[in-house]
């Protein structure tokens, strides 16, 4: 399973993309389309036409990482329009899991600035 730490961004694509791309053509889609930075370390998913794969880019520190995934049946996927949308760890691990995560609710927590 993919490390999630504290404060990673997690960002699915909402268009399908074609899965003749490797981990260069998706980072330069990132950095295109999106206008963001592949490097930052943050996660950013992808899914097939079929909406049964998912590929998963991200900067681990030393190079780019590309996780793959085929499920049997179809990945739960937001409605079609463009551009990305922010998804939590919770519903990351329930989209890998091949179920609806749409039921997990999105919890924002804001960060303490002092203790006590």
């Amino acid at each position: 399973m993919i490390g999630l730490r504290a404060g990673l961004s997690i960002w699915i694509a909402t268009q399908p993309v074609d899965f003749r791309r490797g981990m260069d053509s998706l980072a330069m889609l990132v950095s295109e389309a999106f206008g963001a930075n592949p490097f930052d370390g943050g996660l950013w998913v992808f899914r097939s036409k079929r909406r049964d794969r998912v590929k998963i880019l991200t900067w681990d520190g030393s190079g780019l990482v590309l996780y793959y995934k085929r499920i049997e049946g179809q990945f739960s996927w937001p409605p079609i329009k463009e551009g990305v949308m922010p998804l939590s760890h919770a519903q990351l691990s329930v989209l890998l899991d091949g179920s609806d995560w749409k039921r997990v609710p999105m919890r924002v927590v804001d960060q303490p600035t002092r203790a006590g």
